[in-house]
Formats: C-alpha cells, sequence, structure tokens
C-alpha cells in the first residue's frame, strides 16, 4: 500500500467497483421491500435508538433491513479511502489516477448526505432517483479508474464504433433514469405511505421498454461493426456480455410486468442492471483503449518490468 504497483492499483481499484455495486444493489433492496422508513431518523435509527429496533409501521425485518444496509457503508468508507491512499501513493504520480480516485470517497460522503435528506422528506421520489443515480455515477469514475490501470494490448477501435458505444453508454444512463421513474411510480417505491410519481405506470413502463429496445439495437449493431472491423478478441467478448446482459434484462423485465412486479424478481432486475451498466462502460472502455478521453492522447499504460530470474 506504501508504494503500490500498478497491478495493485488495479486490484484496489476493482474493489471499489464490487463495493459500489453491492451498495446499490441493497440499497435496492430496502426500497422493493418497503423499508425505506424502517429507520425514521438520520443518523441514528430513530429519536429514540442508535441501532435498529422495532419503530411504528414497520416491522423488525424492515428496520433491520434498512439499517443493515446503513452498515454497509463503513466497509464503503474503508475500501474509498485505500483506493484513494493507493493512488494518492502510486509513482510516477499521475493526477488522473488521483481524481478518478478521490471520487470514491466524495461520492460516499454525497450519499451519506442524500440519504440522509431522503430520509428525512419521507422518500421522495426525485431524491430517491437522484440517489440511485448517483451511485451509478460513482460506479461509472470507479470502473475508469479501473480502465486507466488496465494495459490494453489490442488498438484503439475505429472512431465510428467508438462514437456507438459512448451513444449505448448515454442511452444506458437514460435506461437507469427511467428504471427509477417506474419504480418510483409503482407498488414497489416504498411503504405504502410513501410519496410516488404522478405518473401512468403504464406509460412509463412502456418508455422504459422502448429505451431498452432502442439498446438492443445499438448493442447488435455495435456488435456487427465490431466483427466486421476486426476491432480484436477482447472488444468482441465484451460486445457479447452486453447484448446477453440485455437478453437477460429484457426477459425479466417483460416476466415481471406480466406477473404484477413481484419484489424478488424486481430486485433481481435492479442488480442485473448496474451490472450491465457496468458492461456497457467496460465496452466503450475497451473500445477506446489507450486513448485519453479528454484529449485523444495516447496514454496506454506500460507494462511492469518482470521480475528478474534469480
Amino acid at each position: 500500500m506504501l508504494s503500490p504497483t500498478l497491478s495493485q492499483l488495479r486490484r484496489w481499484a476493482l474493489a471499489g467497483i464490487v463495493a459500489n455495486t453491492v451498495i446499490m444493489s441493497t440499497g435496492a433492496a430496502v426500497r422493493l421491500s418497503g423499508s425505506g422508513l424502517g429507520c425514521p431518523d438520520w443518523p441514528r435509527c430513530s429519536k429514540a435508538d442508535v441501532v435498529a429496533s422495532h419503530n411504528a409501521g414497520q416491522t423488525l425485518l424492515n428496520t433491520w433491513i434498512e439499517f443493515g444496509n446503513r452498515l454497509l457503508n463503513f466497509p464503503l468508507v474503508a475500501i474509498a479511502g485505500l483506493v484513494f491512499i493507493a493512488a494518492w501513493r502510486y509513482r510516477p504520480r499521475r493526477k488522473d489516477l488521483i481524481w478518478l480516485a478521490a471520487i470514491q470517497p466524495l461520492g460516499v460522503v454525497a450519499q451519506a448526505v442524500l440519504g440522509g435528506i431522503l430520509v428525512l422528506a419521507k422518500l421522495n421520489p426525485v431524491l430517491v432517483s437522484a440517489h440511485f443515480l448517483l451511485s451509478a455515477g460513482i460506479v461509472a469514475a470507479s470502473v475508469l479508474l479501473y480502465a486507466r490501470c488496465t494495459v490494453f494490448e489490442e488498438s484503439p477501435a475505429r472512431a465510428d464504433l467508438r462514437i456507438m458505444s459512448a451513444l449505448l453508454v448515454a442511452v444506458t444512463c437514460a435506461m437507469l433514469a427511467a428504471g427509477t421513474v417506474v419504480t418510483g411510480t409503482g407498488p414497489l417505491a416504498g411503504h405504502a405511505d410513501t410519496a410516488r410519481y404522478h405518473l401512468p405506470l403504464e406509460g412509463v413502463t412502456q418508455l422504459h421498454a422502448d429505451i431498452g429496445w432502442l439498446m438492443g439495437g445499438l448493442s447488435v449493431a455495435l456488435l456487427i461493426g465490431i466483427r466486421l472491423s476486426g476491432a480484436g478478441p477482447r472488444a468482441m467478448r465484451q460486445a457479447w456480455w452486453v447484448v446477453g446482459g440485455l437478453g437477460v434484462q429484457g426477459t425479466l423485465g417483460y416476466v415481471q410486468y406480466f406477473n404484477h412486479l413481484p419484489a424478488g424478481l424486481v430486485w433481481v432486475h435492479v442488480t442485473t442492471a448496474v451490472m450491465l451498466w457496468i458492461a456497457v462502460l467496460w465496452l466503450f472502455f475497451t473500445l477506446s483503449s489507450g486513448v485519453r478521453l479528454d484529449t485523444g492522447q495516447v496514454t496506454v499504460p506500460q507494462r511492469e518490468p518482470e521480475p528478474a530470474d534469480r
């Protein structure tokens, strides 16, 4: 940790991705189980108790689901701090790695503040959506940090494929945002008394599905383009992961809708959506391998020297 290598920093970046993915998944479980007000106060669980206890209108299980999610922030803070320390101690010093690593602890603080506000605001749906999308942004920064620590052996893909993959990232962002609106409109927005978006559930669900079909078309077109351009096996494999993930997501989406939104299946849908978000980002970074996203200059990390044989 005092003098981390690039591969060690890469492992810490991966830990950050995993930790942020887990917190998004458990956060979805809190909302979908109606446990968002299991701890009605913040930072204490309630005005009378610091830790989980039975609260009016909530079961003890609801309280522990919400409190357990809060407890997960402690290991998340520790990992975020260690990621930043590793990036700070890496030599030669790289400002891009330091700034990307700094997003993680700063993001945790922002999430904690926003989480406290939305609890005090009785789970306002707009704030809940913002909470989820902020987490998605932190995950994106974590994946970019991981990519900046990765040595890509293949050359960057053609410009048109990179543009198409960037468009896929943008559409995926819209998909995640639409998903939060669907959840915030329907029966799984939280407790029965929780505020909801005043929108027709069928309409926002249809919009969500339409964005999904657009993602599907883009991903298939990108897969074909990668195949015809000979962009390399790494890019091809990642494109297949995205197409396969979209197939799973689409199937889950329609099954849950026609089965009246069972909470467990919706949770699986949300969790796999986060994984799909990571896959789409990684496809974009794979196609842009060796190219700085801010200047377009080639900055492929150099391989670390192999230790001399003794």
